[in-house]
């Protein structure tokens, strides 16, 4: 038997933000990020529709990118003080992510954050507080899954704390509210949901609905991508990516992720890689990698009209692109110095991160290792 883990309400479609004039509370705490949300007006329509609901509204902003353990103590402290019954976040997955955690340190003053990150350790929530995520990017899912990527800048180490508890009770997932998401954001996160359905669909957990979902999304990226990217005022376009970050986003909520994932939390703690960015680098790479363990990645070539691992490794990277993204990693500026000395470091990471227990190939850590360099030169990774 199996239990289908998804946010408890979904409004989706363009202006489905108004649906906020009917939840039921009296205190939200609105976890915001850099301003975006303020300066295109979601910011001003979120606190005047709570208040149609008579539910006084407090924000705390400036979240940063890669949120740091330090600022969600710190929203946390803030959250206690205000006593909310609703946490919202608001913006992208940085946002949300550093608000599940609010969430968590809200209700639990005492928590040790190193032990939440361990698999499923989060206590149980919902004694103060529910939580409503909506996302102003398309890309992570973090809207329906119970996830949130969280840095320790100490340490320099992503670290992913993975529990059903933070799976949001209520999603917005509206279209409109992207409309002023720059290109390269707009390419790096849906590049992102596009990892998203492929780890899922062949992760080691066989989920029937994660499949489907996957697929799903897939062919929306391939076909909504491009468009999003050089045409950012067309809604169409924007909604049909956030439907697809959404139903990627359930798929691996259901199915996991794999070493794509585990590969990328490591270069973008320590060398602040756009997430989706360094996904579409590793992603073919690791589709090659692990095509002798799995037999489904021709089943998702077929979506997008080809026949093998290959070949969905190959339109990836011919996606990437021509959405405007690098191809490997010293592309972002990374030298070859730094990344020698880093290598065994970040790898170690990336063995012992949970998503690579949900991998399809159980790697070693010399094989990870010779991912990165493939994809730190941007060449083709072939075994040894």
């Amino acid at each position: 038997m199996s239990k289908l883990f998804i946010a408890g309400e979904v409004f989706h479609g363009a202006g489905s933000l108004s649906e906020l004039k009917g939840i039921k509370g009296t205190k939200a705490f609105i976890v915001i990020g850099g301003g975006s949300m303020k300066r295109n007006g979601t910011l001003d329509k979120t606190i005047s529709y709570l208040k149609e609901a008579g539910i006084e509204s407090t924000v705390f902003d400036g979240v940063e990118e890669d949120p740091s353990s330090a600022t969600c103590f710190k929203g946390a402290e803030a959250m206690r003080a205000f006593e909310p019954d609703w946490v919202i976040g608001l913006g992208g997955c940085s946002a949300i992510d550093a608000a599940k955690t609010m969430w968590i340190f809200y209700e639990y003053p005492d928590a040790d954050f190193d032990e939440l990150t361990k698999p499923f350790s989060v206590p149980t929530l919902r004694k103060k507080a529910k939580f409503i995520a909506i996302p102003s990017t398309s890309g992570t899912g973090t809207e329906t899954t119970g996830l949130a990527v969280i840095t320790d800048r100490e340490k320099g180490v992503k670290y992913p704390i993975v529990s059903y508890e933070l799976t949001p009770d209520i999603a917005i997932v509206d279209g409109e509210i992207c409309a002023s998401m720059p290109a390269h954001v707009t390419s790096n996160t849906g590049l992102d949901a596009l990892t998203h359905c492929v780890e899922a669909f062949v992760s080691n957990i066989d989920d029937n609905y994660a499949d489907v979902l996957s697929k799903g999304g897939l062919e929306i990226v391939f076909d909504n991508l491009e468009e999003a990217v050089r045409n950012p005022d067309n809604i169409k376009a924007r909604q049909k990516m956030h439907d697809a970050s959404f139903m990627a986003g359930l798929a691996f909520n259901n199915a996991w992720l794999g070493i794509v994932h585990s590969l990328s939390h490591q270069v973008g703690a320590l060398y602040g890689i756009p997430h989706g960015c360094s996904n579409a680098i590793f992603l073919p790479n690791v589709i090659r990698y692990n095509e002798s363990a799995t037999e489904k990645y021709p089943a998702l070539a077929k979506v997008i009209g080809g026949n093998s691992a290959e070949d969905l490794a190959l339109s990836i990277e011919d996606l990437r692109t021509k959405v405007g993204n690098i191809s490997s990693i010293k592309e972002f500026g990374v030298s070859k110095e730094d990344w020698d000395k880093n290598l065994d470091y970040i790898a170690k990471n990336a063995l012992a991160d949970p998503c690579t227990g949900f991998n399809p190939r159980v790697p070693t850590l010399e094989e990870l290792k010779a991912i990165y360099n493939a994809c730190y030169e941007g060449l083709v990774y072939t075994e040894a």
